[in-house]
């Protein structure tokens, strides 16, 4: 089984539209049972929330359903128990790398680092921008699973 950990700043927007996002595709193409796949943050002012209201809808506009989701705070065991660690942007490696004490496994990646365009997904709690945020995540789960030799959809 191939453990996967979607992290950003909060956990309410871009780390847990990944995880619902991820668990749909690979649902779609019937290897859900391949994968384990959660999301955290990197900080603490969001733990125990729900995901972010505008990040919700444009799931729900999916149809992907992300309810019962909590924004929790990765942990220096995440690092063990995961064979993914997927930030979003520089600065989430950053903290990140605070957390963990480094990489020493290379486990840790920018979910654009799977796609031609590499760089960070531009956080949509200060753009507003959750179409943007939505596209580039697919983008970079398409290649995400495409790095893991999986055939995608590319939709």
């Amino acid at each position: 089984m191939i453990k996967v950990l979607f992290i950003c700043h909060g956990n309410i927007c871009r780390s847990p539209m990944s995880e619902f996002m991820f668990k749909d595709m690979v649902s779609k193409l019937g290897i859900e049972d391949k994968f384990y796949i959660e999301s955290a943050a990197v900080s603490s002012e969001e733990i125990g929330n729900p995901v972010y209201p505008p990040a919700k809808r444009r799931l729900a506009k999916e149809g992907i359903s992300c309810e019962g989701k909590r924004a929790r705070k990765m942990t220096r065991a995440d690092y063990d128990s995961y064979d993914y660690l997927i930030a979003m942007e520089q600065y989430n490696l950053d903290r990140l790398f605070r957390i963990t004490g480094g990489d020493p496994e290379g486990k840790v990646h920018l979910l654009l680092d799977f796609t031609e365009r590499k760089g960070d997904i531009a956080d949509p709690w200060y753009t507003g921008d959750f179409d943007t945020t939505f596209n580039d995540i697919k983008d970079g789960l398409n290649g995400f699973l495409k790095y893991l030799g999986f055939r995608t959809e590319d939709k």
